[in-house]
């Protein structure tokens, strides 16, 4: 039987220290947008951080989401 850790939806907070390297919760956010985890956010009760396991996932065997990654929009400009 696996430990419900590992069945766990989102990164636990030893986990994210461990790939972050830091305590602190806007310390690893910003580590995480750094290293490409565009969807980690803060939780609103607590502060603390969450990163789901499946973008987790998804980054680290190197495919992107798009959803959620800053984009430029296309200038368009309005003829007379």
């Amino acid at each position: 039987m696996m430990p419900t850790e590992a069945l766990s939806t989102v990164l636990t907070r030893q986990e994210l220290q461990q790939i972050t390297g830091y305590k602190r919760a806007s310390e690893q956010l910003a580590e995480l947008v750094r290293q490409g985890f565009y969807r980690a956010r803060r939780s609103r009760v607590d502060g603390s951080v969450i990163l789901e396991r499946p973008h987790y996932d998804a980054v680290c065997a190197g495919s992107r989401m798009p959803a959620n990654e800053p984009r430029l929009r296309p200038v368009t400009r309005k003829r007379a």
